[in-house]
């Protein structure tokens, strides 16, 4: 039985959303304004100086535009912090929504700030004094984690750094590289991120206990994400469903979009069916009417053998609002529940995964411009890859329809797809110019027809057999040059 977590509230990754939602073209102005609130409240209530100087100041704030506040000042360029590039939208500040910037503010916040700082040094020094290590590495502890309050990342990292150097509890080591990593995700720094994880997993190996193991896979999926390797985030985000508990990471409905999404582009279809279409947390959520009792209940199976939904698909995605559920948190006390998320729509996810699944193009085509729209463009960790996601989603699906035949009419696929056959055809050349669909487009006698050529693959294994065998004897003959092991040197 492991300890329970620490150091798990800070920083509050959600205000790294707003930052983003300040500073991306897509966001509309109601939820920018909402934004701006949010960050300023937060703040306020938790006296973040270091923050809201990052943000807001007139010349070294993120949030500026470009020259804004820096004219006046000689010889000192615009500022743009290289950190800032994972906090913000990749077009860069939008609109005239902002935080103001209150010198005031920032002095009263600034001394509040020194004068807790003076109650923590007080605090070590009398542990020191008259207790133990326990109450010294308590003391530190607070200090690590004001700095994490307060939105200081250099120092927030450097405090919990001398924590861990000073604690010889595992569970404890633990927890603070993962608040490590938190502090790494609210500033979009990868590099630190991916150091960390990685940290983690070995003093996870060392002996870490499930409940840690288990937070560990949400932590690793995310960054995975964010790193655009969706085909190792897919099975750690699904494992994460079922088990979740790391509400200091994200949401648990924001869990489910990242996981649906990871699953959708990047496992086979056979794997698709059993932990995206099939599985019971996703159908809690994504499913309608009594799919949704019986996985609430448990009487809904995943797996091949599960009976695929007949449901009928054939209208666009509804307004009907399918609220997210938390299977681990069902039937818990209130004191337990993490704060009241906001209402999401799933429907589009929802319409995406049966569409694609049971091969209605046209409905997926539209339900792929829902997702962008709603998902894609507006959070962070997706924001970065959307383009990627939808060509990938657009090329999954074409081979999905074009393994099925050997010759496939132009006009027939555009019509199943919803586009222009002008469209399709300069999709798909691209695809194919790339190697990714093995066809070719004639549209040269008569109508315009696509004729897939699969490869065989006996001959397929034999010429790679061919070609890592010439590879092989290549760097061997390197290796005996380099080693000077022919008979000729040798004698």
């Amino acid at each position: 039985m492991g300890s329970d977590p620490q150091y798990a509230k800070w920083p509050l990754l959600p205000l790294s959303q707003h930052v983003f939602t300040l500073t991306n073209p897509y966001a509309s102005r109601p939820a920018q304004t909402a934004s701006v609130k949010s960050l300023q409240d937060a703040i306020n209530e938790h006296k973040m100086a270091p923050l809201y100087r990052y943000l807001a100041h007139p010349i070294e704030g993120i949030l500026n535009a470009v020259g804004e506040g820096s004219a006046n000042v000689v010889g000192k360029p615009p500022s743009r912090k290289s950190s800032a590039v994972g906090m913000i939208a990749s077009r860069g500040p939008s609109s005239s929504t902002n935080v103001p910037w209150d010198e005031a503010l920032y002095q009263s916040l600034q001394a509040d700030n020194d004068r807790e700082l003076e109650e923590i040094q007080k605090e070590e020094e009398e542990a020191v004094e008259k207790a133990g290590e326990t109450e010294i590495q308590a003391a530190r502890g607070k200090r690590a984690e004001f700095w994490a309050r307060v939105g200081d990342k250099e120092k927030a990292i450097a405090a919990y750094e001398d924590v861990y150097e000073k604690t010889g509890i595992l569970g404890a080591k633990i927890d603070l590289v993962l608040a490590i990593i938190r502090m790494g995700l609210f500033y979009g720094d990868k590099l630190l991120v991916k150091k960390h994880v990685e940290r983690a997993k070995t003093l996870v190996e060392s002996g870490g206990d499930w409940d840690r193991r288990n937070r560990l896979k949400a932590y690793e999926g995310l960054y995975l994400l964010t790193a655009r390797s969706y085909n190792l985030a897919a099975p750690l985000l699904l494992d994460s469903l079922s088990t979740f508990t790391s509400y200091e990471l994200c949401t648990y409905s924001n869990l489910v979009v990242y996981s649906v999404l990871a699953g959708s582009v990047s496992l086979k279809r056979v794997d698709f069916k059993s932990k995206v279409v099939d599985a019971p947390e996703i159908k809690a959520i994504l499913g309608d009417g009594d799919d949704k009792l019986l996985a609430l209940s448990g009487a809904l199976s995943a797996g091949p053998g599960a009976d695929v939904s007949s449901q009928d698909t054939s209208a666009a995605p509804s307004a009907a609002r399918t609220t997210v559920v938390n299977l681990t948190t069902l039937g818990s006390s209130a004191a337990d529940q993490p704060e009241v998320e906001a209402t999401v729509d799933f429907s589009p996810l929802a319409q995406l995964v049966s569409s694609l699944y049971n091969g209605r193009y046209k409905l997926f085509f539209q339900a792929l411009a829902f997702v962008e729209e709603q998902f894609l463009t507006q959070d962070r960790y997706l924001h970065e890859h959307k383009n990627w996601f939808v060509r990938e989603m657009r090329l999954r699906a074409y081979q999905q329809l074009l393994q099925s035949y050997r010759v496939v009419g132009l006009d027939s696929m555009a019509n199943d797809f919803g586009v222009t056959v002008d469209f399709l055809d300069r999709d798909l050349a691209k695809f194919i110019a790339a190697g990714r669909i093995p066809c070719t487009i004639d549209r040269i006698s008569g109508k315009g027809v696509i004729e897939t050529n699969r490869p065989d693959d006996k001959n397929k294994q034999y010429q790679d057999v061919v070609r890592q065998g010439d590879q092989l004897i290549t760097k061997l003959q390197k290796y005996g040059q380099a080693v000077r092991l022919r008979g000729s040197e040798r004698a």
